[in-house]
């Protein structure tokens, strides 16, 4: 076991991490709950413990606020992002493996996206009929921004930064919390990745093109772009307001500074 241990051993950084990025994802979005006579989307919001040390995001849009802050170098940002789309996509396909004969007896085998025994909804998200599509924009530009505001906050030393054992639960609570108060609209996706890895599988394994055309592609862009400007505007607004204010000791905070962003790499 020794040997075949030594033989699996990724040497790289970066392709620990980005492993890491997709076990992550895999592990966060693989959770989902199916209810025998109605179907409804779940994701445990709490991130996988046995990452913490990786520093994984599992989020294209906190990778994003995390390259803008300095903490992840740009040119990493793409290998994260396919690696998170990658394990959500692994997630829904395991997902879907698991709970066939169940998805069978619930639709008759006919895969749909709208209508009473509409199943797509339980892979990605989906509005509620009575939001509009540009209300559910500034949704998810406003809970990616609550999310990314929080994360900046709790991994700023300046800022009470909490003991690393506890960032997973406290990511979690922020996640529930914001999926307690805005999940109506639209879902709370506020993870790219998340929606757009089981959307792709589900156009692929018999929902055809309708996870996309729904609304006449007016929708699928939404959970896509609304977290990337939300996060955008998070650092905009936290760079703005909380960093921008003078230090009382400059050489320990830059210290500090080039320190988070080393250990990120």
């Amino acid at each position: 076991m020794g040997k075949l241990r030594k033989y699996l051993q990724v040497n790289s950084r970066l392709g620990r991490a980005i492993l890491a990025e997709f076990i992550g994802t895999f592990h966060h979005g693989g959770k989902l709950l199916v209810s025998r006579s109605r179907y409804l989307r779940l994701s445990v919001p709490i991130p996988p413990f046995d990452l913490c040390g990786l520093g994984g995001s599992l989020n294209p849009a906190v990778t994003l606020v995390m390259c803008l802050q300095g903490a992840v170098q740009w040119p990493l940002f793409p290998f994260y992002t396919l690696a998170n789309l990658a394990g959500a996509f692994a997630a829904a396909a395991v997902q879907y493996g698991v709970y066939y004969d169940a998805l069978n007896s619930y639709d008759g085998g006919q895969r749909r996206t709208y209508g009473e025994k509409a199943t797509a909804s339980i892979f990605s998200t989906f509005p509620n009929s009575k939001i509009s599509t540009l209300n559910c924009f500034f949704d998810q530009v406003f809970g990616t921004f609550i999310l990314c505001g929080c994360i900046l906050a709790m991994t700023d030393k300046r800022n009470m930064m909490p003991h690393k054992g506890l960032l997973p639960l406290a990511v979690g609570a922020i996640v529930f919390g914001i999926g307690t108060c805005w999940a109506y609209n639209c879902g709370y996706a506020l993870n790219p990745a998340r929606d757009l890895g089981p959307r792709i599988f589900t156009a692929i394994a018999g929902w055809g093109v309708e996870p996309f055309s729904f609304r006449n592609y007016n929708w699928f862009w939404v959970p896509i772009v609304g977290p990337m400007v939300g996060s955008f505007v998070s650092w905009l607004v936290y760079s703005f307001f909380v960093q921008n204010i003078p230090s009382r000791n400059p050489q320990e905070d830059s210290a500090f500074d080039d320190q988070v962003a080393g250990s990120c790499l």
